[in-house]
């Protein structure tokens, strides 16, 4: 039988979700870090992918860094960053008003964006802490008043050490129903993000792998968009739901560290779904 040709790792990169995948909460999962320093000595190219916008692209990687995975900055790309460059695309140097956190902020005034509290372009809406009825009320009202409404992603919450906090999702929800008036999403799993991502890396849809632990947001958006995609069962999805998906990922492994890296980037069409 003949062999087929093994492809050079450099034509072929990898997605990479976060919490759940190479950490839960502040701890980091067995193995993520020697997978991820396989990569970097192969200098194979890698992006992490996170829907959550509080943070800024180097607050991610010195978090990942002080966990022992020795990233640069430029290995991280946020959903505050996604949606950044999309409004800077369709109105370069707009205006928004922001419910979100130092992340979103700073996304936005790395492409030009201003940031103000009436008659704005856009209301942009993350996940944070610290968000109030009274910033809620501002929106509803700049939104009826004709800003768009933009979701960072739609998550409806985020994992905490303590259990779960409402994310962005749940926020956005509360103005779509006080207006009437749905957002519009570019994170996860959005095309914009995805493919955003992926041009980062310099790849087509056929060179490119997404390891998520969720099919809501990390496999379905790599199946829309032709990734080759993994589902991890060390974060929020376990071999049980995968019944309720008309849609499945090419591979199936308990943890990031059970992946064969060689098998991935040479022969991704040949992995196995369990």
């Amino acid at each position: 039988m003949k062999m087929a040709k093994a492809m050079p790792y450099q034509s072929h990169g990898l997605l990479l979700d976060m919490d759940g995948v190479i950490y839960r909460g502040n701890q980091l999962i067995p193995g993520a870090d020697e997978f991820v320093a396989e990569l970097i000595s192969k200098k194979i190219p890698f992006l992490f992918l996170t829907n959550n916008s509080q943070r800024t692209q180097r607050d991610v990687a010195t978090k990942v860094r002080r966990m022992g995975i020795p990233v640069e900055d430029h290995h991280v790309y946020t959903c505050a960053m996604a949606t950044a460059s999309f409004l800077a695309d369709r109105k370069p140097h707009g205006t928004a008003y922001v419910i979100g956190e130092g992340g979103l902020h700073n996304a936005l005034h790395d492409v030009g964006y201003s940031i103000v509290e009436s008659h704005p372009d856009y209301v942009v809406v993350g996940e944070g802490r610290t968000f109030t009825m009274e910033m809620l009320e501002r929106a509803c009202n700049l939104v009826i008043g004709g800003a768009k409404l933009i979701a960072t992603n739609m998550d409806p919450n985020c994992p905490t050490q303590f259990g779960l906090r409402p994310g962005c999702g749940a926020i956005v929800a509360m103005i779509e129903s006080a207006t009437g008036i749905k957002a519009f999403s570019v994170g996860k799993p959005s095309p914009i993000m995805m493919r955003a991502a992926r041009k980062e890396l310099h790849l087509t849809a056929d060179e490119t792998t997404i390891i998520g632990d969720t099919m809501e947001t990390d496999i379905l958006g790599g199946v829309q968009l032709g990734y080759h995609t993994v589902l991890v069962l060390s974060g929020g999805t376990q071999k049980s739901d995968l019944k309720q998906f008309a849609f499945q990922p090419d591979l199936i492994v308990d943890s990031i560290a059970e992946i064969d890296l060689e098998m991935l980037l040479n022969e991704p069409k040949a992995m196995a779904t369990v």
